[in-house]
C-alpha cells in the first residue's frame, strides 16, 4: 500500500481520504441500514473516482512533460533518447495508475459493505 501512495504522489491522499470516508459511511450502512445514507454513498463514490481520475490525468501530464524534456534534451543520440523517453513514459503511466487503483479498491470495498446492508434490509422485509 505504501508503494501505491509513493507512486501515485500527492493525488493519492485526497483520493484515499474521500474513499475512506465513503468506506466509513458504507460500513455504517452495513451495520444499520437506513436509506438516508444511500445518496451520500453515491456522491462519495463519484467523488472518489473523480479524484482518482483527476490525479491519474495530472500524473500523465507530468509524465508527458518529462518525456518531452528528455526528448528535447538529447537530440545528439536519437536512439538512446527515444529509448529513455519511452521508458520514462511507461514508468510514469504505471505510477499514475496507482491513483485509479486506490480509488477503485476503496469504492469496491464500500460497494461490498453496501451490499451487506442491502441484504440485511431485504432479509428483514421477507422476514416480516
Amino acid at each position: 500500500m505504501h508503494e501505491l501512495f509513493r507512486n501515485g504522489g500527492i493525488g493519492s491522499y485526497p483520493t484515499a481520504l474521500f474513499g475512506l470516508i465513503l468506506l466509513a459511511v458504507a460500513a455504517r450502512y452495513a451495520v444499520k441500514p437506513d436509506n438516508r445514507w444511500i445518496g451520500l454513498q453515491v456522491a462519495l463514490a463519484i467523488t472518489t473516482i473523480a479524484t482518482g481520475a483527476a490525479s491519474f490525468l495530472a500524473g500523465l501530464i507530468m509524465t508527458a512533460t518529462a518525456v518531452e524534456r528528455q526528448a528535447a534534451g538529447g537530440l545528439s543520440d536519437i536512439g538512446d533518447t527515444a529509448h529513455r523517453a519511452g521508458l520514462i513514459g511507461a514508468i510514469g503511466f504505471g505510477e499514475s495508475l496507482s491513483n485509479l487503483a486506490i480509488a477503485f479498491a476503496l469504492v469496491a470495498l464500500a460497494a461490498l459493505a453496501t451490499t451487506v446492508g442491502v441484504a440485511r434490509t431485504t432479509r428483514a422485509r421477507f422476514a416480516s
